[in-house]
């Protein structure tokens, strides 16, 4: 029993930065009606931000710094704790204000799916910074802050104070914050605009300002507690970013997104559970090794969602953007032809690089494909797309290489399987919608991605590059991109654009069917779609099978270009970067999906930009997530659909000005 305590007391540090997680998604849901899925990357880059100042080159001639002066004039050296903390929280508190001003605030009156697709791109935009701005201290050790000697419970048990007075100092800030939203008239002012935005602009109170305190508050709440936490981890690129984000949300839901108490609590037991979870594995032979951590604030966020009920709570906020809007499907033979021509002449024109960047297109658009169904025509939104794609991938090895299953049936199975995995994953929706939905399936991808993609029972043994997968044949036709000496085959390449082209066909046929209607029905109004017979659960589990088999064959093909399969290419950072280029090129259309396609990471657009602008390439994913954000806020039907607008407005005849017949005098 002493060695599960030690694990419990253990793990109070995971649950402070939990709890403190929670607590900033908190307080901007409360201030502005966001749940700003980029939280965890802001608190990641205010950690980066005091490591380098306590190690790092900075132009910053304060006096009294105990640094010294380099040829450049640049300070360099450890700039002190006291002087690193103020310019962190400075930081922390700056990044929480653009964010808003430049981000959330044009989106206050934007329906929740572009909310979360901004996050995203925030999360990218932050993401790609912290990469490019820290490359060489991608993983680092930060010096001590709070005391670590250890400190006696019992005589047989003694942990390390640290995580303890970590624990204590959330406890503390979850008090204070607690008190200004009960007895100071600011508190009580975002209070009341979160019940009735309406309401508080009537008395005065500014929402815009509102939401702007909150996200710095809880910008300088969950960067100081990263800060002080980050000696007991090891800082990263996505250990904020992801690794807390999911159970802080979990915690968060505890707390209905309004109270401070049970968030706290929450995120404090599922920091201490999951530390407890290591001491099971090593005692209990049949205890999953993998993925029990990540599965459990999948558990805690659907035990919330059914037990307190299916919504967020509401804020009083009008005029909502509507969803993008979907297009006909007019099946065109040239705007079919002429990707596809494009496409298969540029595979046996050019050369060996370039074929790869149109691989990656068309693999991309297939990928696209998936959200056009789910998200464009269903309004549904999804977070784990990539997941999807990976237990295709993995399941296609298997069947491939472990049973000799022969193409084209290997991958027809493993894509039917993540139609499967989807409509688990999707059975919430009947439930929920939008931000809600959003939660529950990325949680759900973080718990795929960890309990099956690194587990090597699954995925083979990381030496060997993953899950090893044969070539794929047809009648004796070898159609591998890599065959003896040939390693980039065009044949492989036509073979992807075929079952591109398959794709495509059977997305704009489903938009001109019955099936299509029913679930355009279903995306404007639910209720009114019920009303005239229309199954509205089963046709939205039949729209998750279909978006995960799409993204299930894009998976396939991923697995069929490199021969393998591995964690890498289906993590949660590929899901939120495919879900952010869908979105992108025109999450409604399939003419949007080629463009999403074009614009993919290492696709053809930006493989024309590394060859013009040389290293401009590298700053690719940041490019992405800003024109993510641009595009959200500008242009809510993507690119494609803002093109659409613009030539049908251009096709349209302006009225003739009526002359004015002015009566003789």
């Amino acid at each position: 029993m002493t060695d599960y305590l030690f694990y419990l007391l253990l793990g109070s540090a995971a649950g402070a930065i939990i709890a403190a997680i929670g607590l900033g998604l908190v307080i901007t849901y409360q201030g502005s009606g966001v749940v700003n899925f980029a939280h965890g990357a802001a608190a990641t880059w205010v950690a980066f931000v005091y490591a380098d100042l306590r190690d790092g080159a900075y132009p910053l001639p304060v006096p009294g710094l105990p640094a010294r002066i380099t040829f450049g004039g640049a300070w360099e050296g450890d700039v002190g704790f006291a002087w690193a903390m103020v310019l962190t929280v400075a930081t922390a508190a700056a990044l929480g204000a653009l964010v808003h001003l430049l981000v959330f605030r044009p989106l206050r009156r934007a329906p929740a799916l572009a909310k979360v697709v901004a996050s995203v791109g925030l999360v990218i935009v932050i993401t790609s910074l912290v990469d490019r701005r820290f490359a060489d201290r991608s993983s680092i050790r930060v010096d001590p802050i709070l005391p670590r000697e250890p400190v006696s419970i019992t005589d047989e048990l003694s942990v390390p104070r640290d995580g303890l007075w970590l624990a204590a100092i959330v406890i503390v800030i979850a008090v204070v914050l607690f008190a200004l939203s009960r007895w100071t008239r600011v508190g009580l002012a975002t209070r009341a605009a979160a019940e009735n935005e309406k309401g508080a602009q009537l008395l005065g109170y500014s929402p815009d300002r509102l939401a702007s305190l909150s996200f710095v508050l809880a910008g300088v709440v969950t960067g100081v507690v990263a800060v002080l936490a980050s000696p007991m981890i090891q800082l990263s690129s996505g250990v904020f970013t992801f690794g807390y984000l999911v159970p802080g949300i979990g915690a968060a839901l505890i707390g209905r997104f309004r109270h401070v108490g049970p968030t706290v609590i929450s995120g404090m037991v599922i920091g201490m559970v999951q530390s407890s979870f290591t001491k099971l594995q090593i005692d209990l032979p049949w205890f999953p090794e993998y993925g029990a951590k990540e599965g459990l604030p999948f558990l805690v966020i659907i035990v919330a969602m059914v037990l307190l009920g299916e919504r967020l709570p509401e804020r009083g906020s009008v005029d909502l953007w509507r969803l993008p809007t979907v297009p006909p499907a007019r099946l065109r033979l040239a705007a079919l032809a002429a990707p596809t021509v494009l496409a298969v002449v540029g595979l046996f024109v050019l050369g060996p690089l370039w074929r790869g960047a149109i691989m990656t297109t068309v693999i991309a658009t297939v990928t696209a494909l998936s959200f056009v169904v789910l998200t464009g025509f269903a309004g549904q939104t999804s977070l784990a797309q990539m997941a999807f794609a990976g237990i295709a991938g993995f399941a296609l090895s298997r069947l491939a290489t472990g049973w000799g299953v022969p193409f084209p049936v290997a991958p027809i199975l493993a894509a039917a399987l993540a139609g499967v995995f989807g409509l688990l994953v999707g059975l919430p929706a009947l439930r929920l919608r939008g931000t809600n939905l959003a939660i529950v399936t990325l949680a759900g991808g973080v718990a795929i991605a960890e309990f099956v993609f690194k587990n090597p029972e699954y995925v083979g043994d990381a030496s060997t590059g993953g899950a090893q997968i044969p070539n794929p044949e047809l009648f004796g036709w070898d159609l591998g991109l890599v065959l003896g000496s040939n390693s980039s085959r065009p044949v492989f390449g036509v073979f992807l654009v075929v079952v591109a082209v398959l794709v495509a066909l059977a997305v704009s046929n489903l938009r001109r069917s019955a099936s299509g209607r029913r679930v355009l029905a279903i995306r404007s109004n639910e209720r009114a779609a019920a009303s005239v017979g229309i199954s509205v659960a089963r046709t939205k589990m039949a729209t998750f099978t279909c978006s995960a088999a799409i993204a299930g064959i894009a998976g396939c093909l991923v697995g069929y270009r490199f021969g393998a399969v591995s964690e890498v290419s289906f993590g949660m950072v590929a899901s939120l970067t495919a879900l952010a280029v869908a979105y992108l090129g025109g999450i409604t259309s399939v003419s949007g999906a080629v463009t999403a396609g074009v614009m993919a990471t290492s696709g053809v657009a930006f493989f024309a930009m590394g060859e013009v602008m040389g290293a401009f390439g590298t700053w690719q994913a940041f490019i992405g997530g800003v024109l993510l954000i641009v595009t959200t806020i500008q242009y809510p039907q993507g690119i494609a659909g803002a093109l659409r607008a613009r030539v049908i407005a251009g096709r349209t005849p302006r009225p003739r000005r009526r002359r004015r017949l002015v009566p003789a005098a």
